[in-house]
């Protein structure tokens, strides 16, 4: 895997996925659908659902499918929530922290370090990004906050659809939601004048110590008819133990730019 790919890897990583765990409960997805039900007690059964734990690892494979070669990586995931996610790359070689103020990583192969905003992911997904919506994407929900705003609510294909009553004119957002625990089933970011289009597909969620989170999580993203895939599979998960996140920039790398 080149350098250049594995930096993609960890920036996709960042903006999308979460959880898998060997001692953990599939949740089933055959939750019927109540058309009665306004967008309002929609958001209202989706708040109830939100994961609510202090401290999360896991050990997460990633495949990275892109002009039909696929690579994957292995990385150790640590997270405090609402305060820091840490990734540490396969013997430590690469590590990432990002914070609610910084996206920072470094790598030691070729003594290199990027210590930034968070302009690079919201360049690859196309739209501002903070560390809320960064971490409401790897937890399953929403990455708008969707007690602010105007939505309607429709049905999809066994799933309930939330979408702005008046769309943005820059892009079109799409929340579809299961039925049985109104976690998202999935996020779609469309960017027609752009060319640009990105869906986060949580293709299956488990229980975890009482809590839902995403299991097996497909990412597709469009970009002026470039496509990139992105499998996530999670193990080995534990909540709610005292973690570390060490990092430390070496001193003597070279700031990477990235295009």
């Amino acid at each position: 895997m080149n350098l250049k790919s594995f930096y993609k890897i960890i920036a996709f990583f960042l903006i999308t996925v979460f959880v898998g765990c060997k001692s953990s409960k599939s949740i089933s997805s055959n939750g019927e659908l109540n058309e009665n039900l306004s967008a309002k007690q929609i958001i209202k059964e989706s708040n109830k659902s939100k994961a609510n734990f202090k401290t999360l690892q896991s050990r997460v494979k990633i495949d990275y499918t892109k002009d039909g070669k696929s690579q994957g990586v292995g990385v150790n995931l640590r997270m405090e929530k609402d305060k820091v996610i840490w990734m540490n790359g396969p013997l430590s070689v690469a590590r990432a922290k990002i914070t609610p103020d910084r996206v920072s990583f470094y790598d030691k192969w070729n003594n290199q370090y990027f210590d930034g905003d968070f302009s690079l992911l919201s360049d690859l997904l196309g739209t501002e990004l903070d560390f809320e919506k960064v971490q409401n994407i790897l937890l399953g929900e929403a990455i708008y906050d969707l007690n602010k705003g105007s939505y309607k609510s429709s049905t999809h294909e066994g799933s309930y659809v939330i979408q702005p009553k008046e769309q943005l004119a820059l892009f079109e957002i799409f929340f579809l939601l299961n039925p049985s625990h109104f976690k998202v089933d999935s996020q779609q970011i469309t960017q027609s004048q752009e060319n640009r289009y990105l869906e986060v597909e949580y293709q299956k969620y488990q229980e975890v110590e009482k809590q839902k989170l995403p299991e097996v999580v497909k990412i597709i993203a469009l970009d002026s008819g470039d496509e990139t895939i992105i499998d996530m599979e999670y193990r080995s998960v534990s909540l709610n133990e005292d973690l570390r996140f060490p990092f430390r920039i070496p001193s003597g790398y070279d700031e990477i730019i990235l295009k």
